[in-house]
C-alpha cells in the first residue's frame, strides 16, 4: 500500500515520538488523548492530509492500544510491524534516542512502503477474547512455576506435603486452576455469541488433535482467519515451517525451522501433533512409516504439526468439518509418545 506520507512512531508508556523522514520534522507528545490531539495539529501544520498518511509503529501491546483506537476514529491509517524487523533493516547504527528511533521507523516505512498494509479495526468480541487469552496464559505460567517450586521443595529440601510452605502454594495452585477454568468458560461464551466465531471454532475441533485451547488460540492469532489466510505463512509465524540452509557447493545443512516464532503456539501445535498421532489413523500410519524409514521423530512430529495447520485452514476455507479417511491397512503398533 503506497501512500504519500509515512510517519514513524516510537511508543513508550508515557510518551510517543512521531517523526517524518520526508519532511525532516519531529514531535513528542503524551501517550493520552491530549497528546493524540496534538499529533493531529502537528500533521495539520505540516499539511499532511489524514487520508494520505500511514503511521508505522512497533508491536508494543498495551502501550499502543489507546492510540490505535483514536486513529481508527479519525480514519488515519496505521500499521504495526515487528521491532526485530525494523532493527535488522537498519544495519549498524550508533546511538539511540526516542527521536532517532522514530526517524528510523519512518525510514523503514518509506523503504517498505509497497509492502505496508493498514491495520483494520479489531472486532470487539475478538479483542475481548484476546485479553482473556493473554490473562489465561499468564495464569497458566504462574501455575506451572508454583508446581515446579512445590516439586523442588518436596524432592530437594525433603519437605513433607503437609508442610505449611507447600500447602500454601498448593492452595494458590488450586485457586489458579479454578480461575483458569472460569476464564476458559468465558472465552467459550464469547465464541458462542458470535456466529462466525462459533462456526470456525466447531470446524477446528472436528480435526483430531485440535482441542479447545488450540482452536481458541488459532482463532485469536489469525484474527478469525483475517490476519492469516495462508497456512504456510501461519506456519512461519508459529515456527513450524522448515527453511533450506545452503550456499554454493560448500554449505549443505539440513532444513531447519526458525527460532523467530510464537513459542506458545508452537508448543500447542506440538501437543496437538502428538495427540493426533495417537488418535488419527492416517497420521499414525504416516508417523510409523516415516520413522521406520530412518527419519527422526522430531522432524516427523514437525511435519505432522504442519499437516494439522493445513487441515485447519482447509476446513475453514471449505466451511465443512474434517472427515478422517478410512485406511485399507492400519497398524496395531502401540505408540508411546509422551505429550
Amino acid at each position: 500500500m503506497k501512500v504519500p506520507y509515512i510517519i514513524g512512531a516510537d511508543l513508550s508508556k508515557k510518551t510517543i515520538d512521531f517523526a517524518s523522514q520526508q519532511l525532516g520534522n519531529h514531535v513528542k507528545v503524551e501517550n493520552n488523548l491530549t497528546g493524540f490531539n496534538e499529533l493531529m495539529r502537528w500533521m495539520k501544520q505540516l499539511k499532511i492530509p489524514v487520508n494520505e498518511v500511514m503511521i508505522v509503529m512497533e508491536h508494543t501491546g498495551l502501550y499502543s492500544h489507546r492510540l490505535e483506537q483514536f486513529l481508527h476514529q479519525k480514519q488515519v491509517s496505521f500499521t504495526k510491524v515487528s521491532g526485530l524487523a525494523i532493527k535488522l533493516s537498519m544495519g549498524m547504527v550508533r546511538g539511540k534516542t526516542d527521536k532517532q528511533d522514530a526517524f528510523r521507523i519512518a525510514q523503514y516505512g518509506e523503504e517498505k512502503t509497497n509492502q505496508l498494509v493498514a491495520t483494520p479495526p479489531v472486532d470487539k468480541p475478538l479483542e475481548r477474547l484476546q485479553i482473556l487469552h493473554s490473562t489465561r496464559e499468564r495464569m497458566v505460567r504462574m501455575k506451572a512455576s508454583l508446581m515446579t517450586a512445590v516439586k523442588e521443595y518436596h524432592q530437594g529440601y525433603g519437605l513433607e506435603k503437609s508442610d505449611r510452605i507447600i500447602t500454601q502454594q498448593l492452595e494458590v495452585i488450586e485457586s489458579l486452576d479454578k480461575k483458569i477454568k472460569e476464564i476458559t468458560s468465558d472465552m467459550e461464551i464469547i465464541v458462542e455469541g458470535q456466529q462466525s466465531l462459533t462456526t470456525n471454532y466447531k470446524l477446528l475441533k472436528s480435526i483430531k488433535g485440535v482441542g479447545q485451547i488450540l482452536a481458541l488460540a488459532v482463532i485469536i492469532k489469525t484474527g478469525n482467519f483475517t490476519r492469516f489466510t495462508n497456512p504456510r505463512k501461519f506456519a512461519c509465524y508459529c515456527g513450524t515451517a522448515p527453511f533450506e540452509n545452503s550456499s554454493g557447493t560448500s554449505i549443505r545443512r539440513k532444513t531447519r525451522v526458525s527460532h523467530l516464532a510464537d513459542k506458545r503456539m508452537k508448543t500447542l501445535l506440538d501437543l496437538a501433533a502428538k495427540s493426533a498421532i495417537q488418535h488419527d489413523h492416517e497420521l499414525q500410519a504416516y508417523y510409523l512409516r516415516r520413522t521406520e524409514n530412518g527419519k527422526s521423530k522430531m522432524s516427523t512430529i514437525n511435519v505432522v504439526r504442519n499437516k494439522l495447520l493445513y487441515r485447519i485452514f482447509a476446513v475453514v476455507k471449505r466451511q465443512t468439518p474434517f472427515i478422517e479417511r478410512n485406511l485399507s491397512q492400519t497398524t496395531d503398533k502401540l505408540l508411546l509418545i509422551q505429550p
